[in-house]
């Protein structure tokens, strides 16, 4: 079974073919970062505008990537004409959409014009070439690159992926510039939102400190290689105490809790399943408003300023030293804010795996306190699949086919731009 994914939720352009859901045939993705970096963050419009020149090509080296090579196919140089793209795109004597299953597209969440480009072009794709169509949750995919295991001989690029699957219950951290969540899945599409950010998402609250502190954009790598240059513990930035408990974790809780009564009752037997901490009503909620506040008046107290003196004209008066202090303390507590929660989670469901998501997870301060605290080594996909990709859309669609998930309708499907797990 083979499955072209497609997404455009965000400023990538890409476009995958994957195999029973653990092999990867090929991966494009083309970002238009460059024309947003002048702006501090995406613009809308500009990512859409970079999605309608960039998809159709994008899809066409995906499939020739996938299929080309195996089938003997001659390889021509064809050139998308786009201002922003130089896509070399083989060709093959056989046409490689005899050999695709079914399409899968992201439907949400993300930028409501970029997903329209996505979503259209899939729905077009699938009526023309008589492919089932299947509309997969952004956040979601996120985690299912992990279950990418093989690569085809074919591929050019190498990928270091998991030797393995990840195993049921699995607890999984999504981790990004859009979503920051913490969920327990028990098995392929039946998993629970334990919690997630109140405000900002991680990697939202690293642009926007780097912006403060005059780092380019993106700001999760700029922060990060700054932070290897500064003192960690320079600033003791707060950390949020969110403790609420939603009714989705509420009743998780209390099925658990009637289960291991009924174990007890049954055998004899109490039942392990790590702390239960219902009677403490812990969370898994977290904010970053705090930090950032926090980084701000830090930035302002070191130049000798108050609160009104504007955030961006700081950068202009704060020395090479005090930026890295900042950025490794920042870095620090934004991410032990996450993993503190993680390892609350871990330690109360127990779960057999754990699974990081999402374009934060090649944060190699996040992996470094990960590998301190949980008490199971992760396997971390490619660096080059954290990010926004083609290949965790088809992969989450080769599942929803194996496991006879329902299909959408080509005709009738819609975007859903703020989509929630």
């Amino acid at each position: 079974m083979k499955i072209l994914g497609i997404e455009t939720s965000c400023d990538e352009t890409a476009a995958a073919v994957v195999e029973d859901g653990k092999r990867l045939l090929s991966n494009v993705v083309l970002s238009s970062m460059d024309l947003h970096a002048a702006y501090g963050g995406v613009v809308p419009e500009i990512a859409a505008r970079s999605h309608i020149e960039s998809i159709i090509p994008v899809i066409e080296k995906a499939l020739a990537d996938a299929f080309s090579l195996e089938n003997g196919g001659k390889r021509l140089e064809v050139r998308d004409n786009s201002p922003n793209s130089n896509l070399s795109t083989p060709s093959s004597t056989s046409d490689p959409w005899d050999q695709i299953d079914g399409i899968a597209v992201t439907y949400g969440a993300g930028l409501g014009g970029s997903l329209l480009v996505g979503v259209m072009t899939a729905r077009t794709l699938a009526i023309t070439k008589n492919k089932p169509l299947y509309a997969v949750n952004h956040v979601e995919s996120h985690i299912y690159a992990n279950f990418l295991t093989e690569t085809s001989p074919s591929l050019s690029t190498s990928y270091q992926l998991p030797t393995t699957n990840p195993k049921f219950p699995m607890l999984g951290l999504i981790v990004s510039g859009g979503h920051s969540q913490i969920v327990l899945w028990r098995d392929h599409f039946d998993y629970t939102l334990l919690g997630q950010t109140r405000d900002d998402a991680i990697g939202e609250a690293f642009d926007k400190v780097a912006k403060i502190i005059g780092l380019p954009y993106p700001g999760g790598p700029s922060i990060s290689e700054y932070a290897k240059k500064g003192d960690p513990h320079k600033f003791k930035f707060p950390k949020a105490k969110v403790n609420s408990v939603s009714p989705a974790l509420e009743k998780l809780r209390n099925e658990m809790q009637a289960t291991s009564t009924l174990r007890h009752n049954s055998n004899g037997r109490s039942f392990a399943s790590g702390r239960t901490g219902v009677a403490q009503g812990a969370g898994y909620d977290y904010s970053f408003s705090g930090v950032k506040t926090a980084v701000l008046r830090a930035a302002q107290e070191l130049i000798g300023e108050d609160h009104h003196f504007p955030s961006h004209k700081l950068s202009e008066r704060l020395s090479d030293t005090q930026k890295a202090d900042i950025a490794a303390s920042f870095q620090r507590i934004a991410v032990e804010t996450v993993v503190d929660k993680l390892v609350e989670a871990f330690d109360e469901f127990q779960p057999k795996s754990v699974v990081i998501g999402g374009g934060v997870a090649a944060n190699t301060e996040l992996r470094r306190q990960l590998a301190d605290r949980l008490p199971l080594p992760i396997e971390y996909t490619d660096m080059k699949l954290c990010t926004d990709n083609g290949a965790m859309i088809a992969t989450l669609g080769c599942y929803k086919v194996a496991l006879n998930q329902p299909a959408a309708d080509p005709f009738t499907l819609d975007i859903a731009p703020n989509l929630s797990m």
